[in-house]
């Protein structure tokens, strides 16, 4: 099954915890703080996989979490980092972030990699909180959570050539013959159901790899017949080769039609150099009518060339003309390729509303300071309060009306408000 979109969600392992821990020695009179960092948490990686052509794997799979770093141990023992978690994805994978359609990467080379979610940071143990007035310090952190993300997949497929045109027009008979592919060929509408890739080798030095698009038909650009699922696929491509059935009844309107549908559905389309073939020239039928055609074209300044794709004629002048077409295009620049990015919220930023639950305090670096913090330990949590003080956070609250007994909710945790919070 030929998948070219997916939903997922993904989530980088969280950091392990660092701990509170003090040497512990025979004849060693008071050790010192000994508490191990936690590890990395597993890293969400995306990779391309030359040797896959679909996202059909993730139709059974949709989640995917990275494992956790483990926890510190004593005597300075880091804890372990966890691997990454790698997905492998097809190459010209787009990936987008659903909640802000952010473009986020865009696979288009093999060896592409993208790091989707970091994995959380490793927790200090209380070794890295230790000084000259606090040499006993029971105070450490917990791991960096990991993050998470929703995001969209979509598949665009990479060749040199698109191959267009109308249903039986004779695009799978022409791939077939020129390249090593094995597309369903049958006489009704529609036989192509998914996009088939060729590879058509014109000599040692001249390999073209070519893509082999569904039927469009008028209004394909809105989502009638197939052509609004699989329009995509040609954007990538830089050439076209526009066959045209010689035995419709209006060759010249089948080729406008075309093109008019590429230009609605993205007017850079419309623009890409075509090559453009009159198929079919084998039937007796067409033959006849060779010359009309021809005429009908030149009308419209419209170079023309007749193969027949079943009897294999005149195919090698096609594809040596795509190549010329392909060679005299100017070189992509990286820059043009490169995704654009939106500028990211500010980490120190945060937000205080009340609601029936109580106060909810939001903000990227304060919920990670929370989810951060030991609770049990009086000095982590004076440590969190002057994060509080230091954000600004505090004197946001006093002013916002937060009084002594009211819940403050930030992330998981519920904490109750004190005035003399050191008491």
């Amino acid at each position: 099954m030929f998948v070219d979109e997916a939903d997922i969600e993904v989530k980088s392992g969280k950091g392990g915890d660092g701990i509170v821990h003090f040497h512990k020695e025979k004849y060693v009179n008071r050790g010192g703080p000994d508490g191990g960092d936690g590890g990395w948490g597993g890293d969400i990686v995306f990779v391309v996989n030359p040797h896959i052509n679909t996202l059909e794997t993730f139709r059974h799979r949709s989640l995917f979490v990275a494992e956790d770093g483990k926890r510190g141990g004593v005597n300075d023992q880091t804890g372990k980092s966890a691997p990454a978690l790698i997905i492998e994805v097809p190459l010209g994978t787009l990936i987008t972030d659903q909640e802000s359609g952010d473009v986020l990467f865009d696979l288009v080379k093999e060896g592409d990699s993208f790091v989707a979610c970091p994995g959380g940071r490793g927790g200090r143990g209380n070794p890295h909180f230790a000084n000259a007035h606090r040499q006993a310090p029971r105070i450490a952190e917990k791991g960096e959570p990991g993050q998470g993300k929703r995001l969209h997949l979509e598949l665009k497929l990479i060749a040199d050539i698109g191959i267009i045109g109308m249903p039986n027009a004779g695009k799978s008979s022409f791939l077939a013959a020129v390249t090593n592919a094995k597309p369903k060929i049958a006489d009704y509408p529609f036989t192509t159901l998914v996009p088939n890739l060729g590879v058509a080798v014109l000599n040692d030095n001249v390999v073209l790899v070519l893509a082999d698009i569904p039927g469009l038909i008028e209004g394909a650009h809105t989502g009638l017949g197939l052509g609004d699922a699989f329009l995509k696929h040609i954007q990538r491509t830089r050439v076209l080769i526009h066959l045209v059935d010689g035995a419709s009844a209006d060759p010249l309107a089948d080729y406008a039609q075309i093109n008019t549908e590429l230009s609605l559905f993205d007017p850079e389309l419309g623009q890409k150099p075509q090559v453009v073939a009159i198929n079919k020239i084998d039937m007796p039928d067409v033959a006849e009518r060779v010359d009309a055609i021809a005429a009908s074209f030149k009308e419209k300044g419209i170079a023309l060339n007749f193969i027949s794709a079943l009897a294999r004629q005149n195919l090698t002048d096609i594809l040596w003309k795509a190549q010329h077409e392909l060679v005299e295009l100017p070189e992509i620049s990286e820059e043009s390729s490169l995704p654009i990015y939106r500028p990211e919220s500010r980490e120190a930023a945060f937000e205080l509303k009340r609601t029936t639950e109580g106060w909810r305090l939001t903000g990227g670096a304060i919920e990670r300071a929370a989810a951060m913090t030991y609770w049990e330990y009086f000095e982590s949590v004076r440590r969190f309060h002057r994060i509080l003080e230091s954000m600004g956070i505090e004197d946001a609250m006093q002013e916002a009306g937060v009084r002594e007994g009211d819940r403050v909710l930030i992330g998981k945790h519920e904490l109750v408000w004190s005035d003399n919070w050191e008491d």
